[in-house]
C-alpha cells in the first residue's frame, strides 16, 4: 500500500438503468458486427467444476445489447452479479475455467477478462495495513502545549499544512458542507471524532463484491483491516474542532466507498463499482490510493488485462461526466512511469508472481495512468521528491506532502516525524508515508476549489489546480539518501516536470478569487 517500506507498494500508504449511447463516450462507437461475432451456442457445454473467478464482461452500445449479452453470459456458465448499463460493463461469476473465451465471442461483447488469478474464496495477502508509525503520548502532549488557539491540539505535528499553505487558506474559508470527496479504499471508520462532524452516509457503501451494500457501517473497515481509507480520510477532512488534527479541507464532506477485501486486495469489480456509486451519489472529487490488483501494470496485449483496463476507464470517465474529478496516487516503487521499460515482479500479486518487463506506454497502473485522472507524486518535508515516489514526465500531473524518512528529510520543529500524521480506527492517530498520503492533499485541495467555484467543471478545477500550483523546478542530481549514486533523474523545465509535474498543490490560492 502506501506506505514507506511495503512489501508490495500497492494500495498507494475501485443501479441498472438502459445503456447510453456512444456520444456520451462511455460506451465504443460500436460492437463488431453480427457477421464477425456470433451469440454464445445455447447447446455449448460449460464447465462448473473449475475455480470461481470474478470476471468483467464489457458490452458495446446499442439498445438492448446488454441485456442480449447477459443471456449469452448465463449459455456460457456465468452468474451475472450486477450489470452496469450506464457503462455497459457486467461483473460476472463463473467456474467454467473456458467463460472468458467463450463469452468474447458472444454477439455485442467487446472484451472480457477475468479480475483475478485466485478463486473467490481464496484470500492470502494481509499486507495493506504495515508501514504505520505510532504517536506517542509525549508526542501529543508536546504539540497540545505548542498549539495556538486557531490550531487543533495535534497540528503543531502537521509540518504538510504548512508546506501547501492550507493553515493560511483555513483563515479565509475551511470548505464547503456542500462538497463531498469519496475515499474509494479500504473502508473509513466515520465513528472517529475527528471524521463524524464531516461524514457523508448517504454517499457511502461496500463495493467490495462489485456490487454496492449500503447497510449502515458496512463501509468501515472491520477488526483488524487496514486503517489506510481512515487515514486518508483524516488528511481531507479531519474536522477543526479542537481535538487531533485538521484536514486540508476541514469544512467538507467525506464518504467512505469500500472496495478492498480483508487482505488488502483492490480487484476490478470493486474500483468499477466505487467510481460508478460515486458518479450517482453527488461526489465532487474521488481518491483513489491504491492500484488496482492483481496486476500492478495492465497490459493492453493480454485479453484479460485489456478489459480491467477498459471497465475501470468506462468507470472513471463516467464519474467525470457526472462532476467528479478523479485523483490518484503515482505509486511506491521509485519507477519512471515514463522509461522505456519497467521490470514488474509482484504480479500476479494475488498468486505467484514473476519477472516481467512491461511497457508503460501499454500496461498501465490503473487508476492512476487512465486518462482524466489527476496522477500525484509525493514530496517530503524538505520539498523534494519522495525517496519511494514514483515519477515520469508527461505522467505526473502535480505533487503534494506523502512523507519521506526523517533521515533523508528532516522536518522543522515543532514536528519531528517526515512522515503524515492523520487519523486511524477507534479514534487515534498515526504517521504513515506514500504517494496514498499525497493524494488525499491533492483531493483537499480540490474540494476548497469546488468550495470557491461552486459551479466549475471537472476540467476547470483541473486546469485550476495545475496554473496556482507553486513552480517545482527538477531537483538534479536527485541523491536523497546521499551516498553518491544518483537515484533518479528528473526531465522537463519548471513548468512541467517528471518530478512534481505542474507543481506543489497551493490551497491558499484555491480559497482566493482573482
Amino acid at each position: 500500500m502506501a506506505h514507506l517500506g511495503s512489501r508490495r507498494g500497492r494500495a498507494l500508504a475501485l443501479p441498472v438503468g438502459l445503456a447510453l449511447t456512444a456520444s456520451l463516450g462511455f460506451l465504443p462507437s460500436g460492437a463488431a458486427s453480427a457477421a464477425e461475432l456470433s451469440d454464445a451456442p445455447a447447446t455449448a457445454k460449460t464447465a462448473t467444476n473449475g475455480p470461481k473467478l470474478s470476471y468483467v464482461v464489457n458490452v458495446g452500445a446499442g439498445r438492448g445489447t446488454a441485456a442480449s449479452v447477459r443471456k449469452s453470459i448465463a449459455r456460457a456458465g456465468g452468474e451475472v452479479v450486477v450489470s452496469y448499463d450506464q457503462i455497459g460493463v457486467i461483473v460476472v461469476h463463473s467456474q467454467d475455467p473456458q467463460f472468458a473465451k467463450t463469452i468474447r465471442r458472444a454477439y455485442g461483447v467487446v472484451s472480457a477478462g477475468a479480475t483475478r488469478t485466485a478463486p473467490l474464496s481464496v484470500q492470502t495477502d494481509n499486507s495493506v495495513g504495515g508501514g504505520s508509525q505510532a504517536l506517542t503520548e509525549a508526542e501529543a502532549k508536546a504539540a497540545a502545549a505548542r498549539a495556538t488557539d486557531e490550531q487543533d491540539a495535534l497540528e503543531p505535528l502537521q509540518w504538510d499544512l504548512p508546506a501547501i499553505k492550507a493553515d493560511k487558506a483555513h483563515k479565509r474559508t475551511l470548505g464547503s458542507k456542500r462538497v463531498t470527496v469519496g475515499v474509494i479504499d479500504t473502508g473509513v471508520d466515520d465513528t472517529h471524532p475527528d471524521l463524524a462532524p464531516n461524514f457523508d452516509a448517504k454517499a457511502s457503501a461496500n463495493c467490495v463484491s462489485g456490487k454496492p451494500d449500503t447497510t449502515p457501517g458496512s463501509w468501515r473497515p472491520n477488526p483488524g483491516e487496514s486503517d489506510h481509507g481512515t487515514h486518508v480520510a483524516g488528511t481531507i477532512a479531519a474536522a477543526k474542532n479542537g481535538i487531533g488534527i485538521t484536514g486540508v479541507a476541514p469544512g467538507v464532506k467525506v464518504s467512505g466507498i469500500k472496495v478492498s477485501t480483508p487482505d488488502g486486495f483492490f480487484y476490478t469489480e470493486a474500483v468499477v463499482c466505487g467510481f460508478v456509486w460515486a458518479a450517482e451519489h453527488g461526489v465532487d472529487v474521488t481518491n483513489n490510493s491504491y492500484y488496482t490488483d492483481p496486476w500492478m501494470f495492465a497490459c493492453k496485449n493480454d485479453a484479460d488485462q485489456k478489459a480491467l483496463i477498459e471497465a475501470v476507464t468506462r468507470a472513471s470517465r463516467y464519474a467525470e461526466h457526472k462532476g467528479a474529478v478523479n485523483v490518484a496516487a503515482a505509486g511506491n516503487s521509485k519507477f519512471d512511469l515514463a522509461a522505456d521499460e519497467i521490470l514488474d515482479n509482484s504480479s500476479p500479486n494475488d498468486t505467484t508472481p514473476g519477472d516481467r518487463v512491461i511497457d508503460p506506454k501499454k500496461c498501465l497502473d490503473y487508476p492512476a495512468m487512465l486518462p482524466g485522472v489527476v496522477t500525484v507524486s509525493a514530496t517530503g518535508a524538505k520539498g523534494l521528491k519522495s525517496s519511494y515516489s514514483n515519477y515520469g514526465l508527461g505522467v505526473i500531473d502535480i505533487a503534494a506532502p506523502g512523507g519521506d524518512s526523517t533521515r533523508f528529510q528532516t522536518p522543522d520543529a515543532p514536528a519531528v516525524n517526515g512522515l503524515i500524521l492523520s487519523t486511524t480506527v477507534n479514534g487515534g492517530y498515526n504517521y504513515k508515508a506514500g504517494t496514498s498520503m499525497a493524494a488525499p492533499h491533492a483531493a483537499g485541495v480540490l474540494a476548497l476549489l469546488k468550495s470557491t467555484y461552486p459551479s466549475a467543471s471537472p476540467a476547470a478545477l483541473k486546469a485550476l489546480l495545475y496554473a496556482q500550483a507553486d513552480k517545482r523546478a527538477c531537483t538534479n542530481p536527485y541523491d536523497i539518501d546521499a551516498d553518491g549514486k544518483i537515484d533518479a533523474v528528473c526531465e522537463g523545465g519548471k513548468n512541467k516536470n517528471g518530478f512534481y509535474g505542474a507543481g506543489l498543490i497551493d490551497a491558499l490560492d484555491a480559497v482566493r478569487r482573482f
